[in-house]
């Protein structure tokens, strides 16, 4: 669980935060985005948001910071189409590859709708959107080099902020996301 410990601590390494968001305002980020936050990613943003460089400015509605967030919401989505246009990519459960490049995207677009969305955190580090419970592992996400970064976003922060080291994470421990855990390298 997230508490008021971890923004103290990471208010030391730096980190800038601004009063926690309100349940109207999750209910009204949630809905222009289509997206639902985990309880954990939901319990800190309530906490405290964290604004510093790099994090998600949830609260900001400027339609500068929209278009930010959504570039970031698709930065996943984005990543996979470059690697089936560039690199050959092609995730086996779609079925055989086409050799068209445009129908292979378009499948690629269906199929995507299907996982579980990604959330952005900081940087170019996500958590699922799915299932929609406590404990989802955080994955760094840049095109399919996707790797675990945090057994949860409590782990992650830790990681992420050098007071726990990446090495310490416990792989056995982390649940597995429906199609995000399969690209894990």
């Amino acid at each position: 669980m997230i508490n008021s410990n971890i923004v103290d601590i990471l208010k030391e390494k730096g980190i800038i935060f601004e009063e926690g968001l309100n349940v109207q305002e999750i209910d009204a980020i949630q809905r222009l985005y289509k997206i639902k936050f985990p309880p954990d990613l939901k319990e800190l943003l309530m906490i405290a948001l964290p604004v510093s460089d790099k994090f998600v400015n949830w609260r900001d509605l400027s339609q500068e910071n929209i278009n930010t967030i959504n570039e970031k919401l698709n930065w996943p989505i984005d990543g996979i189409i470059y690697d089936i246009e560039n690199n050959e990519f092609w995730y086996s459960s779609w079925g055989h590859r086409p050799d068209n490049l445009l129908e292979a995207t378009m499948i690629c677009r269906v199929e995507m709708e299907k996982v579980p969305r990604l959330i952005p955190i900081y940087a170019h580090r996500y958590l699922p959107s799915e299932p929609e419970e406590i404990g989802n592992p955080i994955f760094s996400v840049n095109q399919t080099d996707i790797i675990y970064y945090g057994e949860d976003l409590l782990s992650y922060l830790l990681i992420e902020f050098k007071i726990k080291e990446v090495e310490d994470m416990n792989y056995k421990s982390i649940k597995k996301i429906r199609f995000w855990s399969d690209l894990q390298s």
